[in-house]
């Protein structure tokens, strides 16, 4: 993975052209609006959760002490007010496992979000250490969901994974890659029915999963998880100094990562799209993206055709 294209770049270039900003006055959450966070369904149990979440790649590998900490607290106090739900994690992810368990347990949130981390490791008997490595970091008993981190291993881990969903130490399991070369091998487990999620890369510009892989997971009953969603700061690069189109307004739509987040959860296999981020106002504004209205299918193309024009 390269090192993500901050939007407070692209924030700078748009202030500097005179342009529309990435964040409004009026985008400002309103305690009202608590209620409006758009929720999916997870195929396997009609559990619902919102369709935005939280990555922390990057941003939660952090020491006890740096000085990062309150803004992550204050990341993970406006996401729970928010209504948001998944926090998305992984051992390759430095600390962020533990940072996350220890700010939750701080800030007395821990069983208040859907946890979702990875086996990142071969074999089987390793697979297993890491997992209780990373329930212990998380500060729980149980998981919300473990995923097999980009295939690796992934027939060994999963067996281990249909035992600790049976015993209730897990309650979904499921599969994870961030490139489009491996999409042809997550449709194929998909198909199988062997998992209850699958993670992939997708983005208004990286559609390679549109060919085949949302509609395989979708007919096949498995829940969808979105990572790369800003093509790793791409898209935030190719819009710096850009105006919104006014008809973005249409789709409740104020800043370029809503346009973006929106695109992706107006598909219906979509579950949840996992952003990372450690700023309070880059969280509203991404949760944001899961309030108001969606683009139909017109409207999606309408938005990638104006992106290939700027």
């Amino acid at each position: 993975m390269n090192p993500i294209f901050t939007r407070r770049e692209a924030l700078k270039g748009m202030a500097a052209a005179g342009g529309t900003l990435l964040f409004h006055p009026e985008n400002t959450f309103d305690q009202k609006n608590l209620k409006m966070l758009i929720n999916r369904k997870i195929p396997a149990t009609g559990e619902a959760i919102p369709v935005v979440g939280l990555g922390s790649w990057q941003q939660f590998d952090v020491a006890n002490d740096a000085a990062e900490i309150p803004s992550l607290k204050g990341v993970l106090t406006k996401m729970h007010e928010m209504g948001g739900k998944m926090i998305d994690a992984s051992p390759m992810y430095g600390r962020a496992e533990q940072v996350i368990g220890d700010l939750t347990e701080a800030l007395k949130l821990n069983d208040q979000f859907f946890f979702a981390t990875k086996v990142w490791t071969s074999g089987r008997q390793e697979g297993i250490d890491q997992m209780n490595a990373s329930l212990r970091k998380m500060k729980r008993t149980k998981i919300d969901l473990m995923q097999v981190h980009n295939l690796l291993d992934w027939q060994i881990h999963l067996k281990t994974l249909k035992s600790w969903k049976e015993s209730g130490k897990v309650k979904y399991i499921g599969i994870t890659h961030y490139t489009d070369s491996a999409h042809s091998k997550l449709e194929e487990i998909v198909k199988s029915k062997a998992v209850d999620f699958v993670q992939f890369n997708y983005s208004i510009r990286s559609r390679n999963a549109e060919k085949s892989l949302l509609n395989a997971a979708r007919d096949n009953g498995v829940a969808v998880i979105i990572n790369e969603p800003f093509d790793q700061g791409a898209l935030f690069r190719a819009v710096k100094g850009k105006e919104l189109p006014g008809w973005a307004a249409d789709y409740d739509i104020k800043s370029w990562a809503q346009y973006f987040l929106k695109y992706i959860i107006s598909h219906e296999a979509v579950t949840c799209v996992i952003p990372g981020t450690s700023d309070v106002k880059h969280l509203e504004d991404n949760l944001s993206a899961g309030i108001g209205k969606l683009p139909d299918e017109a409207g999606r193309k309408k938005m990638t055709s104006f992106l290939e024009s700027v």
